[in-house]
């Protein structure tokens, strides 16, 4: 299966925004899920954030709710991660996920993008 694409990482300053894409090919089944993680070096991988393709549930975790907020584009199969207020902390490489749970557990999803670098620093 082809995997998935995941773009837009870059270098930022602390409170900047930055938005990661996650290119999916082929079709999206309406009850499919798209996940964000990261991961910063020596960590286990860190749940962000993920919805339902068809029906908009999301799930958030508690350290970016109010910043991050995943979103789609449907003609373009692409799921999209808008992050606001940066922080240092959210310096991980982000990887984006394929699934059919609506979980925060990695090992739910089966898709993986090859992840973005995203950096916050001053």
């Amino acid at each position: 299966q082809a995997q998935l694409v995941g773009s837009g990482g870059g270098s930022v300053q602390p409170g900047g925004s930055l938005r990661l894409s996650c290119a999916a090919p082929g079709r999206i089944f309406s009850s499919a899920v798209m996940a964000w993680f990261r991961q910063v070096h020596g960590k286990e991988r860190e749940f962000v954030a993920a919805f339902r393709w068809g029906v908009g549930r999301t799930l958030y975790a508690d350290s970016v709710k109010g910043r991050f907020t995943v979103s789609r584009v449907d003609a373009a199969n692409v799921a999209k991660l808008q992050m606001n207020d940066l922080k240092s902390q959210d310096t991980a490489v982000y990887y984006c996920a394929r699934g059919v749970a609506l979980s925060s557990t990695p090992y739910r999803y089966r898709g993986w993008g090859q992840g973005t670098q995203v950096t916050v620093s001053s």
